[in-house]
């Protein structure tokens, strides 16, 4: 056996904090593994900035692919309804949205699995589970076979949802975060953008089928990409693994051996209690905290919004302004220029605040500093809400309406960003949890809202139908900001969860 030294030793608790793998042979009773020195390289904090951002640019490009999948079946849904003789309205929407209810299901299960089993094995194993029911989907014979191979690869789809922003807590510091969080979270909304254009175009030329075909494809391309380039970044698990390699090295016939564990690690690491940890805690923080209840409501409100509009566009102008499939799936670019250009602002802008109000505290940063962004996106949405419904009422030219939907995609995605990277910065070791808990509801409304889009717009008319919304837009979301801002570290002192995250 290796020579072994403690780094450090509590003689009252006869414990030994141990950083690398030697260990004295007068061993104590417990030995906690910890990081080599502030250094060490093996620390995901520590890496380069070159494999933080590959590493980023990974799992955003994973983040992407999947919602594009979830949209770009919507202009050819008619196309599918012809061949499959499909009459209800709901089951058309239904085609589309199924794959958002997955979102809902999927993160409660894998986010805290990533906690326990690590970040890069959930997201790349179940990005191949999405590969293989996507390219399923294309040889669906009937309604039923397309409905249940699409929520199956939905379930695939949301790892990178439910763990992507973990990974981005893992590798960076507070103060570099935003840039790539903001990157990152562009991908949930900048896919469904990109994904109608093209499957409109793809179904216009060839058939409904291809659009799977093409997207299973292309994630072929970023699965090896996530293979060459994405590693574990989740510091229990890491350590977890150098603790497991510690105890191999062991020589059982020296006597009793240590106790040899993480600083993370628990007595409660059996099967059983991982299970239950991994299937209670998102619903504990959503049940238990009101951050994330809060935002969890109004970020489902606003994805909910989101997807409405996505699946909604093509009745908008196929039907109002008589426009072809390939023509009307121009006006995603709308949507896409709204979230595209908010985002990119916004990721330069976010961590520039974050450290102007980190100084003006005396060097303590604080998750709230991450809101002023979300001002202008509470207003961006129900003003693109009322410019686009009365446009469309009145049959103004279609300029007009794409100016509103650009501000309703920046809206969402100002928005959508500030509460990731807020939930994030005051969950850091539990964010994957505490993500899943918010985007359980946020899933289950962008999985509702386009089914009832259009017998709100039949019946209301765009107008009123999208003064509704915007009316509910301005309720919730207008206070939002400020209430956080004001209350918000009060809430924060009292959660158990954001307590331990940051403390650790």
């Amino acid at each position: 056996m290796a020579s072994v030294k403690p780094e450090h030793q509590d003689s009252r608790s006869n414990t030994t904090t141990v950083a690398g793998l030697d260990i004295e042979e007068k061993t104590p009773t417990e030995v906690i593994v910890d990081w080599d020195g502030p250094d060490d390289p093996l620390n995901p904090k520590n890496w380069s900035r070159k494999k933080k951002w590959a590493a980023t640019l990974v799992v955003s490009s994973f983040t992407l692919i999947s919602p594009v999948s979830s949209s770009m079946i919507a202009p050819a849904s008619a196309q599918v309804a012809r061949q499959f003789g499909i009459t209800s309205d709901v089951v058309v929407a239904l085609i589309t949205s199924i794959f958002v209810l997955a979102y809902a299901v999927g993160p409660l299960v894998l986010g805290p699995l990533s906690e326990l089993f690590g970040r890069n094995r959930i997201i790349q194993g179940s990005n191949l589970w999405f590969l293989a029911w996507n390219l399923g989907c294309g040889f669906a014979q009937n309604t039923g076979q397309l409905l249940a191979f699409r929520f199956l690869a939905g379930l695939g789809g949301s790892a990178p949802l439910a763990t992507g922003a973990g990974v981005l807590g893992d590798i960076w510091d507070a103060e570099e975060r935003g840039q790539a969080i903001a990157i990152y979270s562009l991908a949930p909304l900048l896919g469904p953008v990109v994904g109608p254009l093209c499957g409109a175009f793809i179904s216009q030329r060839s058939t409904w089928r291809w659009v799977f075909w093409s997207i299973t494809i292309v994630d072929v391309a970023v699965q090896i990409l996530g293979v060459f380039y994405l590693r574990e970044s989740y510091a229990p698990y890491i350590l977890e693994q150098k603790a497991k390699k510690i105890r191999k090295s062991m020589d059982v016939e020296k006597g009793p051996l240590p106790n040899v564990r993480s600083k993370f690690a628990s007595e409660e690491r059996t099967w059983k209690n991982i299970m239950k940890t991994a299937l209670t805690r998102p619903f504990s923080l959503f049940i238990h905290e009101p951050i994330v209840q809060l935002l969890g409501i109004y970020m489902a409100f606003i994805y909910g919004v989101f997807y409405l509009f996505l699946t909604s566009m093509p009745l908008m102008f196929q039907g109002t302004y008589g426009e072809s499939v390939g023509i009307s799936g121009l006006h995603y670019l709308a949507l896409g220029v709204g979230v595209s250009g908010a985002s990119q602002i916004n990721a330069r802008v976010l961590d520039r605040v974050y450290k102007h109000f980190k100084e003006k505290n005396g060097g303590a940063g604080q998750p709230e500093y991450r809101l002023p962004s979300m001002v202008p996106g509470t207003l961006f949405l129900p003003i693109g809400l009322f410019i686009t419904g009365w446009s469309v009422q009145a049959h103004v030219h279609w300029i007009v309406p794409d100016i509103g939907i650009a501000f309703i995609g920046a809206g969402v995605i100002l928005n959508f960003q500030s509460i990731q990277v807020y939930v994030v910065d005051a969950f850091t070791l539990y964010a994957a949890s505490a993500l899943a808990a918010v985007s359980f509801l946020r899933s289950i409304c962008g999985f509702g809202f386009p089914l009832f889009a259009e017998q709100m717009y039949r019946k209301l008319g765009y107008g009123k139908g999208d003064t509704i919304l915007a009316v509910v837009a301005i309720a919730i979301g207008c206070p939002s900001p400020w209430l956080f801002w004001k209350y918000g570290k009060q809430i924060r002192m009292r959660s158990k969860y954001a307590g331990r995250a940051n403390a650790q």
